[in-house]
């Protein structure tokens, strides 16, 4: 039987581009090379127009940039410039060096868009790439003007990490999140996700046949990302004010208690709001309800960041 991915992916980004995006590989060093989903029209300078805002998503874990985000830029491409990354060792995006943290994915991140040509942003990110986003406003200011955040933390660190594999029961991140059998990646899905629907074995043998030609480099990726609690400080940059958490009520692998820490962190200025009967992949799973809630927030955003910059 042919994989029935391997028809899919092709027809959707032939309807990606009829929206208005396209995929480009961005050299950001030599032996690093990401691709990225830009918009096929340049960005033009304007101070009033949507359509010239910035907006980039980036994916978790579990899958490349436009299969995550597919939604999303269905739903957002024509009202603004979209860049959709796969950040390095998914996708098409490789590196030869040796770095696997999160600073390193934001690095090559905020290089590409800089080569793109894109000198303000709002981030969107989900888990994996919510923690990378953080380390984006953190190292670039200039580039993040704000962000929004969806079943993330600022960094995983040894505590946040036990206590989620405790609740979802795996003793380490790469026996949930690199599944090496069919049963695996149904549980992969059925605990990121509020009620899975009733899906035939072979869509999830189809899946597992192409999500890893590089488990070795993620798993390094995975090792890399819990860091000691002892080593992380909330970062005082201006961005945490402009930050809206916009969470699956249902997810247990960041849960209520974890999305309300955060937001404690993060300050007044930061905002929350929940989708119902949603879990981790909230942005999957209930589309429609997300789309409609990140709208709002990004014209909100956008708005607020015009009235910032002509105040300046």
């Amino acid at each position: 039987m042919v994989n029935i991915f391997a028809v899919y992916k092709p027809l959707l980004h032939w309807v990606m581009k009829l929206v208005g995006v396209r995929p480009q590989r961005v050299e950001i060093e030599p032996g690093t090379i990401m691709n990225f989903w830009v918009p096929k029209e340049t960005p033009k300078k304007s101070k009033n127009s949507n359509n010239n805002k910035a907006v980039v998503f980036i994916h978790g874990f579990a899958d490349d940039g436009i299969i995550t985000w597919q939604s999303q830029v269905l739903a957002l491409a024509r009202k603004y410039k979209v860049y959709v990354p796969d950040l390095v060792f998914f996708g098409g995006s490789i590196t030869d060096r040796s770095e696997r943290s999160p600073e390193f994915q934001a690095e090559c991140v905020a290089k590409g868009l800089k080569k793109l040509g894109v000198e303000r942003c709002t981030l969107v990110g989900l888990s994996y790439g919510g923690m990378v986003g953080f380390k984006m406003a953190e190292m670039y200011p200039d580039l993040v003007e704000s962000m929004v955040l969806t079943c993330s933390v600022m960094a995983l660190t040894k505590s946040i990490s036990d206590a989620a594999l405790e609740r979802i029961g795996f003793k380490s991140w790469s026996d949930y999140l690199l599944p090496d059998s069919v049963e695996g990646v149904k549980i992969l899905f059925d605990i990121a996700t509020f009620k899975l629907p009733r899906i035939p074995n072979f869509i999830y043998k189809h899946h597992l046949e192409i999500m890893f030609d590089n488990r070795k480099e993620r798993e390094e990726l995975l090792e890399a990302l819990v860091i000691d609690d002892n080593d992380f400080t909330i970062p005082s940059h201006p961005q945490a004010r402009r930050v809206h958490l916009l969470w699956g009520e249902n997810d247990i692998i960041f849960n209520m208690e974890v999305v309300n820490n955060l937001k404690r962190q993060l300050g007044d200025r930061a905002t929350l709001q929940y989708i119902e009967k949603a879990g981790h992949l909230v942005e999957a799973e209930r589309p429609c309800v997300y789309n409609k809630h990140l709208k709002e927030i990004l014209t909100t955003l956008l708005e607020d960041g015009d009235q910032t910059q002509r105040s300046l």
